[in-house]
């Protein structure tokens, strides 16, 4: 009988840990296999999303393609943000959690099957998918309000916050045209008012790290769509030969994003809560952009007569945001550097 409690106690560990915030300062914090199959998920989401933007420009309905892109986007956006930060702080990879997630993915696959019809306008299926997705999270703000005393405020102000956007989201479904688009704004700007209403009573710990190699591998995603647009260009290159152009410019923008993303380290960026907000929001931007610039490619693939807009607008928009978010903030972390001055003696140096 005694043996027999150790292995019962195991168990119930494996089964559901007390869920505690994670260490922030953890040596060697990486994302786990099952963010990555989670990030998986939302490839199909992005993929459809930049496809659809693709056939707009492409049909000439520029202005609805790009109000619809943005608007299914922040979906997908916002729904992968949301996970990715709670499991920085909170992440115990316990049987709980693990199922948890499951029906997070579940709602993924919802939402990305919704996309094509909310890019006419009918957000229903979308909606769907978005609410299984933020009923597990609020479950597992839940379970966090009750494993973490320090944060449990802040836990049930996230709770209550997502549950409320939820009805939100399912009350706009009754309208339609102007206000819909209208109350649409509104919801995303109850959403991303949510976390800094939470977050007033106790930060959230997370991992700078983990956060900045997360951001980091859905950006690779994001850039797949313009690898996958060079592909065509590629292909249709053998067709018509100026066309090798494009697809020579979509391999020179992605190598010239990944360097530029990645030529200096994310985490040093993540201070505080203050740059930390400003950072992850402002890559709503980052990663549209990117996505958009393989919709782009696409459309000058199939319409090879059109401007370089496509292309050139999104490229713009991204170098603005690399240059906001990962350059301009150094300035105000770094003391002031003078690159002109003239280095000093070797005598001085020693």
């Amino acid at each position: 009988m005694s043996s027999s409690r150790p292995v019962r106690s195991q168990w119930r560990q494996q089964w559901r840990k007390p869920m505690r915030t994670r260490d922030t300062h953890e040596p060697h914090r990486v994302a786990t296999p099952l963010e990555l199959l989670f990030d998986l998920c939302f490839v199909v989401a992005i993929a459809l999303t930049a496809q659809l933007l693709h056939h707009a420009i492409t049909d000439g309905d520029v202005a609805h393609g790009i109000v619809a892109y943005l608007t299914v986007f922040f979906s997908v956006w916002w729904a992968w943000m949301n996970f990715t930060w709670f499991a920085s702080a909170y992440d115990t990879d316990d049987v709980a959690y693990r199922l948890t997630t499951l029906v997070q993915i579940a709602g993924v696959l919802v939402l990305a099957a919704g996309v094509t019809d909310a890019f006419h306008g009918h957000f229903g299926t979308v909606t769907v998918g978005y609410v299984i997705m933020r009923a597990a999270l609020v479950t597992q703000w839940l379970r966090a309000s009750s494993g973490d005393v320090a944060s449990r405020r802040t836990a049930r102000r996230m709770a209550i916050g997502v549950s409320a956007c939820m009805v939100g989201w399912g009350l706009i479904l009754l309208t339609h045209g102007t206000l819909h688009l209208t109350l649409f704004l509104v919801m995303v700007a109850a959403e991303l008012a949510v976390p800094p209403w939470a977050e007033r009573v106790h930060p959230t710990p997370w991992h700078p790290h983990h956060i900045a190699e997360r951001y980091g591998l859905l950006f690779i995603i994001v850039l797949g769509e313009i690898v996958l647009s060079t592909t065509l260009a590629v292909q249709a290159g053998f067709v018509q030969d100026r066309l090798w152009w494009v697809a020579a410019s979509g391999l020179v923008i992605v190598f010239a994003f990944w360097w530029l993303y990645f030529d200096q380290p994310a985490h040093e960026l993540l201070v505080d809560n203050r740059h930390a907000f400003v950072w992850g929001y402002g890559h709503y931007v980052v990663f549209g952009s990117a996505a958009a610039i393989g919709a782009g490619i696409a459309v000058i693939v199939d319409r090879p007569d059109l401007s370089g807009a496509p292309v050139t607008i999104p490229v713009a928009l991204l170098l603005m945001a690399l240059w906001a978010l990962h350059l301009r903030p150094r300035t105000w972390l770094e003391p002031p550097r003078r690159p002109w001055s003239s280095p000093r003696p070797s005598s001085a140096r020693r």
